[in-house]
Formats: C-alpha cells, structure tokens, sequence
C-alpha cells in the first residue's frame, strides 16, 4: 500500500520550516541564530525540536526505532497533525466507533472532516464489516481505541485487521491505557501494515498527565511528513526532561502499575456488594465502567462529597453508567464509602 496516497497533495509539496540548528546538528560553542536571550537561567534555549533523547529511550522501551516515532504536545496534538495530514477539508471523512474518545468528532468538527459513527455491538464490541461498509473512497482514517474508552475493553483482534487488510485508509489505534492491559501492543504488528498508526500515551500510568506528551508509532515514511507539519518546538525542555527520567526509572513506574491493577481488582470485588450497582464491564484500563439505578442521584451525591467521578449516561451503551477512575487506596475508599453511604441514604 502507498501511503503517500492518503496525504494532501499540498502537504506532500510543502517545504518545512527549518532553523539554522536542522544544518547543523551538532553541539555549538555560540548560538546566534535563533534570537534567544543569551543569559543562561536554563531555559533560556529552544528545546530540540525532534526531542532525539526522548525518542532514543522511548526506542529502547517500545522496541521501535527513532524514525518510527512522532512526539507530541499531548495525544491530542498528534491526533490533529493526523487529521491534517491526511483530510482535506469538507472532502473527505473519517470512521470512527460509538461509543469512543471524545476528541474524535471534536477534531473532525475543527478540521471540518465529516465523521462516520458506527455502533459497537453489544459488549462494546467491534464490528468491521459494518465500520467497512460505512467507508467510501474518500474516507482517509479508521479511529480505533483498544482499550476503549468509555467501556474499558479491548477490541476484537481480528475485526480490527479486517480493516487493516481492506487497505482503504489510515487505521488509527489509540492505546492510551495499553500499559494495563494485559494484551501485547499493536506496536508488534507495525512492520506488518503500512497503514497502521498507534498513538500512545504518557499520561495515563506513567503518570505524567501535566507534562503533556504524547506519543504515536508509524511507517518512517508518515512519521517524516507529520514532522513537516507539526510546530518546530512543540514538546518544551522541561517535559522532555522530566519526560525521560520518569522513563529512566521502570522500577517506579513498574510499582506504582501494581498498585493500579492490584485496586482495579479490589475495587471491582467491593462494587458486587452494592444493590445500586447493577453491572460491572470487564476493564483492561485504569478505569472502571459501572451500570446503576440511578447514575444522576449518584452522580451528584458523590460530587456534594467531593469526590469527582465521570457520568457517561448520555453516550450509546452506556444508560445509567459512570466511569470510575482506580485512585490511591486511600482515594478507592473514600469512593465505596461515598456510595456505602449512598445506599444508606436511599434507605432512609
């Protein structure tokens, strides 16, 4: 499959911004070309612009090579730079599953891409031949999320190369929560699909949701277009700082995992032994989706106890449904204590 197929001719022709610091591309004793403030208070310099250091550890860690790999200023600036890359304006659209990440058709709206919703079926599971038959020769992009959000699950493994084998588009795997699944990356299929884009995450458990960076995987031949395109200094020095020592400490990051999954799995056992919760879905993310009779009074009852859960009521699949964040254990037990007195509530 040629992919160049799937990028804007004005995009494909464009000439990229480049600095003084792209023609040489090594360590300087004076920089003068960049109009920075010389005075050195440590941050008085742009970062790199293609954040090498980072890129190097996320190689090693993800078993990718650096080409592969695009960096952004939180997922959400790498979803859009895909969006522009690939999506003409009121032309062509895009295919996503419902219910899914709220930033899709939000993207789509921004970048005036027409977005094509198709039902999961029961279970929140994938159906590819209905997201197929809803594509046409202008869709450009299959949105996929595994594990999905709002529901937690993964999708169906050979539903989703279905739609990679049909060649028809970018398939887009947004694995923000892969970390807590106990299912391989898709980042192992990536030299099988030259179509395939994974988008990843460091804010979910490695914990750095302040920092903003996001992460996607893809053909070098896409990745070298989408650095064309993406703002020269868009991931600053300070996160790619920080960024690359919480990677330098796996033995952190590899605790602070248990603990998560090891509170996913006590919480889920203590949510059984309330009558107000009526289903529990199965989850591979760091969050729980929970069906109870009545998810508003809940809602709001939790919220007058400051404790901040997500309602989900209103999304397909998800009547009286709020979605549970695993915190702390000390975080986890004020929530079961916030609905225990709930239910005591309900009784009076």
């Amino acid at each position: 499959m040629d992919i160049t197929k799937l990028i804007r001719t004005n995009v494909l022709n464009l000439t990229p911004y480049s600095s003084a610091r792209d023609e040489f591309d090594h360590e300087a004793e004076v920089y003068l070309d960049a109009n920075e403030n010389p005075f050195d208070n440590g941050h008085n310099r742009y970062p790199d612009p293609y954040q090498k250091d980072l890129k190097m550890r996320i190689a090693e860690l993800k078993g990718v090579s650096t080409d592969k790999i695009l960096l952004g200023n939180g997922s959400d600036e790498v979803l859009d730079l895909i969006f522009r890359v690939c999506c003409e304006p009121s032309i062509d659209n895009i295919v996503s599953h419902n219910p899914s990440y709220g930033m899709y058709p939000v993207l789509a709206a921004i970048n005036n891409v027409a977005i094509r919703k198709v039902n999961l079926d029961m279970g929140f599971q994938l159906n590819a031949d209905k997201m197929i038959n809803t594509s046409d020769e202008r869709t450009k992009i299959f949105f996929l999320c595994s594990p999905n959000n709002p529901s937690g699950n993964l999708l169906n493994k050979a539903e989703v190369k279905k739609i990679l084998n049909l060649q028809r588009g970018l398939v887009v795997i947004d694995e923000a929560y892969i970390d807590f699944s106990s299912s391989e990356s898709w980042l192992s299929e990536l030299d099988n699909y030259p179509n395939l884009v994974v988008c990843q995450t460091l804010s979910k458990a490695w914990g750095l949701a302040g920092l903003r960076v996001g992460m996607c995987f893809a053909s070098a031949k896409l990745i070298k277009v989408l650095n064309a395109i993406k703002p020269p200094y868009n991931v600053n020095q300070l996160s790619q700082r920080a960024a690359l020592n919480a990677l330098n400490n796996e033995t952190g990051f590899k605790r602070n995992l248990s603990i998560i999954l090891d509170e996913r799995e006590k919480v889920e056992d203590s949510l059984r032994n309330f009558s107000c919760v009526t289903q529990i879905y199965p989850s591979e993310a760091n969050f729980l989706l929970i069906k109870v009779d009545d998810a508003d009074k809940l809602y709001r009852f939790l919220m007058d106890r400051q404790i901040v859960v997500r309602n989900r009521s209103k999304e397909y699949l998800c009547n009286g449904c709020l979605r549970l964040t695993i915190g702390t254990p000390e975080e986890n037990k004020k929530l079961l204590a916030g609905i225990e007195a709930f239910e005591k509530d309900k009784k009076e």
